[in-house]
């Protein structure tokens, strides 16, 4: 188990809930996971997942990659607020691994009498220990997701995570799973030690600056564009943000367009002012992935290339991430 911090371990401190909990706490909570078996664990931080970035999921994978042979499975205890990107990042760090790794989390603090913690630390080792499991997923509220598909859509209630465009591999009944997909397993783990964090999330909004681009070509490497709809680009009658992005691929600089709709995807060939893109020079369209899939996965490539081969992994499928 490695330990994260995050809700399902924090206390209240007076200046609101922060993680205080340590990983055999935790477990302590949860005496039945003894009965399933046999559990190390290791905490590498602590931390309210807000404050997660790249370097926290660079060293969870470093942990994994060091002590795959020793273990079956490894089940991380993390915040739930930036679970997905975490799920999305070790999906790309950690491929083809016919070990599972899972993460979980709660919505409620594992110190409290009335929590989802205790169950969801229970269904996540549960669906570790079968025989079953591989590859990276999120356990939560009785459901199994894949990490490239899981998103919080919920900010409150127990079921706080959804899989988007893809179904649940399987829930979690009455302590054992029970699969709707069987998912073929990998023949052996491929792990990557490098992500390329200069990576920028641009929402479209009605009357965006076009000058935006200017200071993103002069700060990051790689640029996710949020659009609307079916997905496009504005135009005001002066086709500035036209210009800006031509300017930025001109740069070298990779683009992918998403959508700021939560199901279904883009379709930039659709309308008008997606295909106008088009003429702006080589961009990558994120279809149904999920945001954090999409800019994981551009920091993932992106420090293994640059141009038109960072563009080939970046459409690569990686587990099911490209439908």
């Amino acid at each position: 188990m490695i330990a994260t911090g995050g809700t399902i371990a924090s206390k209240n401190t007076g200046d609101g809930l922060a993680p205080a909990m340590s990983a055999k706490e935790l477990l302590a909570c949860v005496p039945e996971i003894a009965d399933l078996c046999r559990v190390r664990e290791v905490q590498p931080f602590t931390l309210d997942s807000t404050n997660a970035r790249a370097e926290h999921w660079l060293k969870i994978a470093e942990i994994i990659e060091a002590e795959y042979d020793r273990y079956d499975g490894f089940v991380v205890t993390h915040g739930t607020d930036t679970m997905a990107y975490t799920a999305a990042a070790l999906s790309y760090l950690v491929q083809d691994s016919p070990k599972p790794v899972v993460l979980t989390g709660s919505q409620k603090s594992a110190y409290l009498r009335d929590t989802d913690a205790r169950r969801n630390l229970a269904d996540a080792f549960a669906y570790c220990a079968d025989d079953g499991a591989s590859g990276v997923h999120v356990v939560f509220d009785g459901s199994v997701i894949l990490g490239t598909r899981a998103k919080k859509t919920r900010t409150r209630s127990y079921n706080a995570f959804s899989s988007i465009d893809y179904p649940d591999i399987a829930i979690v009944r009455d302590g054992k799973p029970v699969y709707y997909i069987n998912e073929e397993k990998g023949a052996a783990p491929k792990f990557y030690r490098a992500l390329d964090s200069d990576v920028f999330v641009l929402k479209l909004f009605p009357g965006l600056n076009p000058d935006i681009f200017g200071y993103l070509r002069e700060h990051c490497d790689g640029l996710v564009i949020e659009s609307f709809g079916s997905g496009g680009l504005p135009d005001y009658g002066d086709g500035a943000l036209f210009a800006g992005l031509k300017e930025f691929l001109a740069a070298g600089k990779t683009v992918v367009f998403t959508t700021q709709v939560e199901r279904e995807g883009s379709a930039l060939d659709t309308y008008e002012v997606g295909r106008k893109i088009r003429a702006c020079g080589s961009v990558l369209e994120a279809r149904s992935m999920t945001l954090e899939a999409t800019v994981t996965k551009l920091m993932w490539a992106l420090a293994r290339a640059r141009g038109k081969e960072a563009e080939e992994l970046f459409l690569q499928p990686v587990g099911k991430d490209i439908l």
